[in-house]
C-alpha cells in the first residue's frame, strides 16, 4: 500500500473534565472541541485537514478517482419538471456549474427549446456554497418565495421575486428552519416557522434551539411587523408543519414531537374578507400523537390521510370534518394497507398516486377519490424521487433514480395513463456513462434470528468466483428507508469494480411501523447487530473478507459506522463515518438535536442513559486496541450534527489506537450537514473517500 502517514497523528490537548452522571463518572477530555468558533478548534481543524491531505495526496487510486468523481458529479444534467404558477420549471446545468440553475418555460416544449433563467443559485455568493432550498409560489402565479441556505446551513434565508417577470422583490424572511413558504389563499401573505436563536442563521452556533414559532408574513411589510399564528413554548421540541388545501378552504396544520412519525393534526378553517386571509379556530381533529396522520387532499368538506393508525404498513382514509366538528370522526377507508410499505402518495388531477416499497422496490399505483385502482404505473427504477403534480393537473411528472444513475424524468398523462420518458438535459458533451450492473437481493441473519435483507450491486463485467472489496452502507434509523438509489459514491465505487452492498436494517422505513419500532430506544442495539449481520454474510458467502470490507454511512448511518466500529474493530478493514452523531450522552444539547429523542431516547432518562452509555461511539473507545483505518468526514457549517461529534471521536480514536492503520479526519469548510454543496467540493471528497476505502480493501480501479 502506498498510503503513508508521518509517525502518529497531530496531539490533542486532553483535560481532566469529568461529570457525574446518573451515578457514572463520565469523562470527557475533548469536550473543549465542542466550540466550534474557538482559536483552538480552528487551529485543531487546519493541523487534522494538513495530517489527512498528506495521506490521502499519497494514495495510488487518489488521481484516478479524482478524474472519475468530477466526470460523474459534473456531467450535464436535469432535474424533475413541475408545474409553479401555471408554467413549467426545471433545474439544469451543463456541467459547468457548481449549482444547478433553474428555468422556467410556458410550455413544455418550450421548457427544452426556449426557456428563460428564473433562478441563478450561483450569484448567491461568490464561492457558490449558498444553495436553492426550495420555492412556493403564490396561488395566482404572481410571487415566488425562495429559500437560500448559505455554506449548507439548516437556517434558510425566504426572498422573493415576482414570478411574471423574473424580477427581485425587496422582501427578505431571517431566522427561517425546516419551513416552506405556505402561502394563504389571499395571495399576499405566508406562513413560516421562525426560531428565535441569539445568532439566527448562524450555522457554527452549537447551542441547542429554542421552540419554533409559526409567523405569518405579509408582502412588502417588516418582519418585525409579522403576526404569531402558532407557538407552544412549553413544548420547545414541537415541530409545527402547516399545508392549505387546494381549495383555500382549510389550513391543516400536523404538530411532530421533534422526529417522531406520530403527530397531532389540527384543521384551521380559511375565509377571505376584504382580500385578507383570515383563519378560524382550530378543529383538533387529532390531539394525542398514538399515530401518524400526513395530509394529502381536501374534497369539500373530506379530509384524505395517509397513516399507519391500525395499519403498520400505512394506509388512506377520508375524514368528514363537518361531521368531525360535533366530535364524531367519520373514518372512510381508501386505500388499504397492501404487501409493501406505502412510503409515499400524492394528490394528482382527480387520484391519488401511491408509492409502496415492496421488498425495498418502489411500485407506483393510481387510485381513484374512492379507492378504485386504475392501474400500476410500470416506472423503472430502484427509487421514486419526486412525484411532481397536484389537484386539478392533467398531468404528473415523476423521477427515479438508481445506484449509478442521478435521474430519470417521465411525464404521466392522467387521463391516458401513457408514460412518456423525458430529456430535458442541455446539449453537452457527455464524458462519463454509468456501467451496466447487476442487483441481487439477499437476506442475512441478525443475532436474534431476525432476517435482515440487503442489496449486493456489482458491475455487470465484474465476476462472482472470487471475494471482491465491497462497501456496505447502512443507516437504520427515522423510519427512513435505503433504497437502490444514486448517490455519487455508490457509482464511484461501483465504477472502480468494487462491490456495493445496502442493508435494510431495523430503525428504518422499508418494512413499516413495527421495523422502525425494532430499531430505535432501547431496541438501538438491534441496528448495529443487523449490519454487523450483513457483513458477516457477504464474508460466509464469498463475497467479500473481513481485510477487504469498508462501512459507510452518514448522519444516523454515521453513528451506525461509529459504533460498529468500536463495537467491532476486527469487522472491517476501513470504517468511513460521515457526519455521524457519535456522543450519545451530550447530542440533545446542541441545535436540533433534542429532536431526536424518539428515536434515540433521552439521556436526561436514567434508563435511556444506560442504553445509551452502552453503545455511544465516543464512550466505548477502548485504548489500546486495533481500530481499522478510519476516515471520519464532517463539514465546520453543520449545524444539524454538530462537527464536534466528529472531531471528539476522531480525536479518542487516535488516542486509542495501537495498530498501524490510519485514523484521520477530513473536515470541509463552509458547507454542512451534506446539502447544497458545490458539484466541485462533492467530487473532492467523494475522490477522497473512495481512494481511502480502495487503498485499505486492496482496491485496484480498473485492474
Amino acid at each position: 500500500m502506498s498510503g503513508r502517514l508521518p509517525a502518529g497523528p497531530p496531539p490533542t490537548r486532553r483535560d481532566d473534565t469529568v461529570e457525574e452522571l446518573h451515578g457514572h463518572q463520565v469523562a470527557d477530555p475533548y469536550r473543549w472541541l465542542e466550540d466550534p468558533d474557538a482559536e483552538e478548534t480552528r487551529a485543531w481543524v487546519a493541523e487534522q485537514n494538513r495530517y489527512a491531505r498528506r495521506h490521502l495526496d499519497s494514495l495510488a487510486s487518489r488521481p484516478w478517482f479524482g478524474r472519475t468523481m468530477h466526470e460523474i458529479v459534473g456531467g450535464p444534467r436535469a432535474g424533475t419538471p413541475e408545474k409553479v404558477g401555471g408554467r413549467y420549471v426545471v433545474s439544469r446545468n451543463d456541467g459547468s456549474q457548481q449549482q444547478d440553475l433553474w428555468y422556467v418555460a410556458d410550455t413544455l416544449e418550450d421548457l427544452q427549446r426556449r426557456s428563460t433563467l428564473l433562478l441563478d443559485p450561483n450569484t448567491f455568493s461568490e464561492d457558490a456554497t449558498s444553495s436553492l432550498v426550495g420555492y412556493d409560489a403564490s396561488r395566482d402565479g404572481r410571487w415566488l418565495a425562495y429559500r437560500v441556505s448559505d455554506a449548507g446551513s439548516d437556517w434558510t434565508t425566504v426572498r422573493l421575486l415576482e414570478l411574471t417577470t423574473g424580477n427581485e422583490v425587496d422582501d427578505v424572511v431571517t431566522g427561517v428552519k425546516f419551513s416552506e413558504a405556505t402561502w394563504l389563499p389571499d395571495d399576499s401573505s405566508y406562513l413560516y416557522l421562525h426560531y428565535a436563536s441569539q445568532r439566527p442563521g448562524d450555522a457554527t452556533e452549537a447551542a441547542a434551539l429554542p421552540g419554533g414559532r409559526l409567523m405569518r408574513h405579509r408582502v412588502g411589510e417588516s418582519q418585525d411587523t409579522d403576526e404569531l399564528v402558532l407557538e407552544f413554548p412549553d413544548e420547545p421540541r414541537l415541530t409545527i408543519t402547516p399545508q392549505l388545501s387546494h381549495d383555500g378552504r382549510w389550513l391543516v396544520v400536523a404538530l411532530h414531537d421533534g422526529t417522531s412519525e406520530k403527530n397531532r393534526l389540527w384543521v384551521y378553517p380559511v375565509s377571505t374578507q376584504a382580500g385578507a386571509a383570515r383563519l378560524g379556530a382550530p378543529r383538533r381533529l387529532v390531539d394525542e400523537a398514538y399515530a401518524g396522520f400526513d395530509f394529502l387532499r381536501t374534497d369539500g368538506s373530506r379530509l384524505y390521510l395517509v397513516t399507519d393508525h391500525e395499519a403498520p404498513l400505512r394506509r388512506v382514509v377520508s375524514v368528514d370534518l363537518d361531521a368531525a366538528a360535533d366530535g364524531t370522526v367519520d373514518v372512510v377507508e381508501v386505500v388499504a394497507e397492501s404487501d409493501g410499505q406505502l412510503e409515499h402518495v400524492a394528490a394528482v388531477g382527480e387520484e391519488l398516486l401511491a408509492v409502496h416499497l415492496v421488498d425495498a422496490t418502489p411500485r407506483v399505483s393510481r387510485y381513484r377519490l374512492d379507492g378504485t385502482p386504475l392501474g400500476v404505473v410500470d416506472l423503472p427504477g430502484g427509487a421514486v424521487v419526486a412525484v411532481n403534480g397536484d389537484v386539478g393537473d392533467d398531468e404528473v411528472f415523476l423521477g427515479t433514480s438508481s445506484v449509478t444513475r442521478r435521474l430519470a424524468s417521465y411525464r404521466l398523462a392522467l387521463g391516458s395513463g401513457e408514460l412518456t420518458a423525458l430529456d430535458l438535459s442541455p446539449a453537452h458533451a457527455v464524458t462519463w456513462r454509468p456501467p451496466e450492473v447487476s442487483t441481487e437481493r439477499r437476506r442475512a441473519t441478525s443475532r436474534d434470528g431476525t432476517e435482515v435483507p440487503y442489496f449486493l450491486v456489482r458491475r455487470a463485467d465484474v465476476p462472482a468466483d472470487a471475494p471482491r472489496p465491497t462497501l456496505l452502507w447502512g443507516y437504520g434509523g427515522f423510519n427512513i428507508p435505503v433504497l437502490a438509489s444514486y448517490r455519487p459514491v455508490f457509482a464511484g465505487w461501483l465504477a472502480a469494480g468494487g462491490v456495493l452492498a445496502l442493508a435494510n436494517l431495523r430503525g428504518g422505513g422499508e418494512l413499516g411501523t413495527a421495523w422502525h419500532d425494532a430499531g430505535r430506544l432501547e431496541r438501538k442495539q438491534n441496528v448495529f447487530d443487523d449490519f454487523g449481520a450483513v457483513a458477516e454474510h457477504l464474508v460466509a458467502t464469498g463475497v467479500t473478507t473481513h481485510r477487504r470490507l469498508a462501512l459507510h454511512g452518514g448522519s444516523n448511518g454515521g453513528l451506525l459506522v461509529g459504533a460498529t466500529l468500536v463495537q467491532r474493530p476486527d469487522l472491517a478493514a476501513v470504517a468511513l463515518p460521515a457526519v455521524g452523531v457519535m456522543d450519545m450522552l451530550r447530542f440533545h444539547l446542541f441545535t436540533i438535536g433534542a429532536a431526536w429523542v424518539s428515536d434515540y431516547g433521552s439521556p436526561e432518562d436514567p434508563e435511556m442513559f444506560e442504553v445509551l452509555l452502552g453503545y455511544s461511539p465516543l464512550h466505548n473507545v477502548r485504548a489500546g486496541t486495533s481500530y481499522p483505518a478510519t476516515m471520519v468526514t464532517t463539514g465546520d457549517h453543520d449545524d444539524r450534527v454538530v462537527p464536534a461529534h466528529s472531531l471528539k471521536l476522531t480525536a479518542a480514536l487516535q488516542h486509542a489506537q495501537s495498530g498501524s492503520a490510519p485514523v484521520i479526519a477530513r473536515v470541509e469548510t463552509a458547507t454542512g450537514h451534506g446539502f447544497g454543496k458545490p458539484s466541485a467540493l462533492v467530487a473532492e471528497e467523494t475522490a477522497d473517500l473512495l481512494a481511502f476505502a480502495a487503498e485499505h480493501t486492496g482496491l485496484v480501479p480498473g485492474a
